[in-house]
């Protein structure tokens, strides 16, 4: 007969091991005046997009507090705790103000920035296209049904401003033949480093440049997709300048990459900003923003706009970089 197990064992072997503590943090005082992505970035070493995302999850407290905001400003000496193990915030709706224009065939939506278009990793959730949804599920004849919804175009991240999604399977298929055909009009502002002059950037964009990011071909060739920006000087700022940008093609993150390629690169850039021995301006995002969008509509067959101002953060940046 097998030798009993002592009790002793017994018992240590059905005992959980205790999870790891949540990580905490003091804010030192040269990062009193940063906004809280900054804070939580230089605390638990995360990329940008990570210390954001951990913010709106619900999953970051000061001194106790959960806060949701990006910007908000930690005094020296708080104590920030990074949460992972909290239960996400439950992702908003839509307000009905972001609705800008919805019929049968579209819905066009102001885009609030930190949002995805669509998920960027496999289950995120909250992103524009879920939203959107859920807005169209909530309103119209057919409430409590899943709407469908095609994605025709996206906007970045950081990027708000004017989008459209289609309804119909005609909207859809007509929609992207204009893009194709580049006669969607898609107007942004955006306020970029130095003194910008008014031109018309062209170039073929490829995958990789040399360092791992997105960038102009050098040289000739045929490689790479056609990118074509057209620049709107339209205020000179305080060690900047507000521009208009109409884009011809609609290639990923083309104003970004052609106005740092020319040594502009958009106040809030933290991608294609590498090796750039300036001080950049700070920004609590990316300051770019679709302020205007037009179509022919797929089923009237008529010229149809929309205009939005930017929202709230962009529009501070924009004051303080004029006084």
């Amino acid at each position: 007969m097998a030798d009993a197990v002592p009790r002793a064992c017994q018992s240590a072997r059905t005992v959980p091991s205790a999870a790891p503590p949540d990580p905490v943090g003091i804010v030192p005082p040269e990062l009193a005046t940063k906004p809280l992505d900054a804070v939580v970035r230089a605390l638990f070493s995360l990329s940008w997009n990570e210390a954001r995302d951990r913010i709106r999850q619900g999953k970051i407290t000061v001194n106790g507090a959960t806060r949701l905001d990006p910007l908000f400003r930690a005094r020296a000496g708080a104590e920030v705790a990074l949460h992972m193990r909290a239960p996400r915030v439950r992702p908003e709706h839509l307000p009905d103000s972001a609705v800008v224009h919805v019929d049968a065939h579209v819905i066009v939506v102001d885009k609030p920035a930190g949002v995805s278009t669509v998920p960027y990793e496999p289950g995120e959730k909250g992103t524009l296209d879920e939203r959107a949804r859920a807005w169209l599920s909530t309103h119209g004849p057919r409430e409590g049904t899943r709407p469908s919804l095609g994605v025709v175009q996206r906007l970045d991240k950081e990027t708000s401003g004017l989008i459209v999604f289609a309804r119909s399977w005609l909207a859809k298929q007509r929609l992207a033949s204009q893009l194709r055909a580049h006669t969607v009009l898609r107007r942004y502002l955006a306020i970029a480093h130095g003194d910008v002059r008014s031109r018309t950037f062209r170039s073929r964009l490829i995958a990789n440049r040399g360092d791992g990011i997105r960038g102009s071909l050098k040289g000739p060739g045929q490689e790479g997709q056609l990118a074509v920006t057209h620049v709107e000087a339209l205020e000179r700022l305080d060690g900047a300048t507000l521009i208009a940008c109409v884009l011809e093609t609609g290639r990923t993150h083309q104003i970004r990459i052609h106005l740092s390629e020319a040594g502009h690169p958009l106040v809030g850039e933290r991608v294609y900003v590498r090796g750039r021995e300036e001080v950049l301006l700070p920004a609590p995002r990316l300051m770019l923003h679709a302020t205007k969008l037009g179509f022919v509509h797929p089923k009237t067959e008529q010229e149809v706009s929309w205009e939005r101002d930017p929202p709230d953060d962009f529009e501070a940046t924009l004051a303080r970089l004029r006084s």
